[in-house]
């Protein structure tokens, strides 16, 4: 294998921009419907059960799924495989507990169900507070993932040029939602989705067809060459790696329910029924792609080796665009980039539009504006939700360049994404849809101390010092021994939303409840309220 950029840099940028010039085109086609609050930030509700699945596929699978799991396997072999379980198995609880309720109580963002029988201002700005955070830990991920896949894809070598290409994927990622708002952005998942799991079709049966389609010798080839069938070559099998294990499965199981980017897209949909469809469509479509990344992972593995993907530029990240060099040469690696390129763009994306919409909906107009609706307001809030949009994206260019520069693994960072979301945002979820007592009290209380309690642990944990593979190696404050603090901090959030309600002064709203648990169960008022 080469050392630096596989195939031809020129021909890689030439495909690379196709695919920029062909997402931009949908973004800036689709912006031409954007005309109130309700389109910019929910897509005008039109989008079928069928279409929003394929639209949370394509924000799910993002380069975590990709790059950074097909990376783990052929490195890691079966500890890797445990991230595709991990995030598959947690659609499951997104689908029992959470899809339909949402849609039915909410308007555009997470607050919206939160707030809806608490007090208005301490619970959506401790919403809007998680959501801002979460999205910005998944921001990380996504832009690390971008500067180590151009890297590869260009040859480029370097801090200077590794944040020059952060850079452009920030600016990229702020154009689709300057322009194209949810609509933009949901149609640009859409296409990228199909194509993702178009590629890595293409990719298993070209590594199928290696090994004569046999799955057991490509199995056996990958662990030869270092890719273990055998649990421990990354958590090993001591007392405390057993326990990061599963403080790790704690975060990527109970995630995903509480990811404010997932929970947005089911606002998009007209009807209950097709928020359930939407989930139903995407278990599918990600189920299959996650079959799909074991043989890529092991036919990494096997036909690449470990070694070389460590050794390449963005590391482990590496792993599947090296895959398609070795199978189809510079053609397969330049399509590959530039759909897992499109990956990144679409998931920041959303990722930037949540955080923006709601900073703007659940502080800027709500918080702040008292809740006034008029079409000015309307206006208003829009472009607060724009300029807030740039300012999320300067910060992720920035904690990209940051993460990039540390060689993080984009599975392991998005897992810690998964883990503030299920400790600041999943306890008071399901205490506002299930617990008639829970109060405004221990909702705050509940967002406030899991983002603490998480944030903290990651903080003073081997992610960020005291380790060479730490942000800061060369510093250690490192006290908690973990790598994910789920374990730790989502019971925390959940005893801190009880204790926070028991010992209120507040008495629980029992009409609002009820009226609340009607909505949430049958969907009756709920139309009203999002045309309000």
């Amino acid at each position: 294998m080469p050392d630096t950029s596989p195939g031809e840099p020129l021909l890689n940028i030439s495909i690379f921009g196709a695919f920029v010039v062909l997402t931009l085109f949908i973004t800036f086609r689709a912006s031409r419907n954007n005309k109130s609050a309700a389109d910019y930030y929910a897509a005008g509700r039109s989008f079928t059960g069928t279409q929003n699945g394929t639209a949370i596929a394509g924000d799910y699978l993002s380069a975590a799924s990709f790059l950074g799991i097909a990376g783990a396997i052929a490195v890691y072999g079966y500890d890797g495989f445990l991230y595709s379980i991990g995030f598959l198995v947690a659609w499951l609880v997104a689908l029992l507990l959470v899809a339909e309720l949402l849609r039915n109580t909410g308007r555009f963002t997470m607050a919206d169900v939160l707030s809806f029988r608490m007090r208005q201002g301490p619970v959506r700005m401790a919403a809007a507070t998680s959501t801002l955070v979460v999205s910005i830990f998944y921001l990380l991920a996504q832009m690390a993932g971008a500067g180590g896949l151009v890297s590869l894809l260009l040859g480029v070598e370097g801090a200077l040029a590794e944040a020059a290409v952060v850079f452009v994927v920030g600016a990229l990622m702020i154009a689709y939602v300057l322009i194209g708002g949810m609509r933009g952005t949901t149609w640009v998942q859409i296409v990228k989705a199909t194509l993702l799991i178009a590629g890595a079709i293409v990719m298993t049966v070209l590594v199928l067809a290696k090994f004569n389609f046999n799955l057991s010798s490509l199995l056996g080839a990958g662990a030869q060459a270092g890719s273990e069938l055998e649990p421990g070559a990354q958590y090993g099998l001591s007392g405390t790696t057993k326990l990061d294990f599963i403080s790790l499965s704690f975060a990527l199981v109970l995630g995903t329910a509480g990811l404010p980017h997932v929970l947005m897209r089911f606002y998009t949909v007209p009807t209950s029924k097709d928020a359930r469809k939407s989930v139903v469509w995407a278990i599918w479509l990600i189920g299959g792609f996650y079959l799909l990344s074991l043989v890529l992972g092991y036919g990494a593995g096997a036909l690449v080796g470990p070694e070389a993907i460590l050794a390449a530029p963005g590391g482990i990240n590496s792993a599947a665009p090296l895959l398609a060099f070795e199978l189809g040469g510079t053609i397969l690696l330049g399509v590959i980039s530039a759909v897992a390129f499109a990956t990144i763009l679409a998931v920041v994306a959303g990722l930037t539009i949540t955080a923006s919409a709601s900073f703007a909906h659940d502080i800027y107009a709500t918080v702040l504006k008292k809740g006034a609706r008029t079409e000015t307001s309307e206006r208003d809030e829009v472009r607060v939700a724009r300029i807030t949009a740039v300012v999320i994206g300067a910060i992720g260019i920035v904690l990209g360049i940051l993460a990039l520069r540390a060689g993080l693994n984009i599975a392991f960072l998005v897992a810690l994404a998964f883990a503030i979301a299920a400790s600041a945002n999943l306890p008071t979820i399901l205490y506002t849809l299930f617990w008639k007592n829970f109060t405004t009290q221990g909702a705050v209380l509940s967002i406030y101390g899991g983002l603490v309690i998480c944030v903290g642990l990651i903080i003073f944990s081997p992610v960020v010092s005291g380790a060479d593979t730490s942000i800061f190696p060369n510093v250690d404050f490192a006290w908690f021994p973990l790598r994910n603090p789920g374990i730790v901090s989502i019971p925390a959030a959940f005893l801190l939303g009880y204790l926070g309600s028991v010992m209120s002064k507040e008495k629980p709203n029992e009409a609002k409840y009820a009226e609340f648990e009607v909505r949430s169960l049958t969907g009756a008022g709920a139309e009203a309220a999002i045309k309000h």
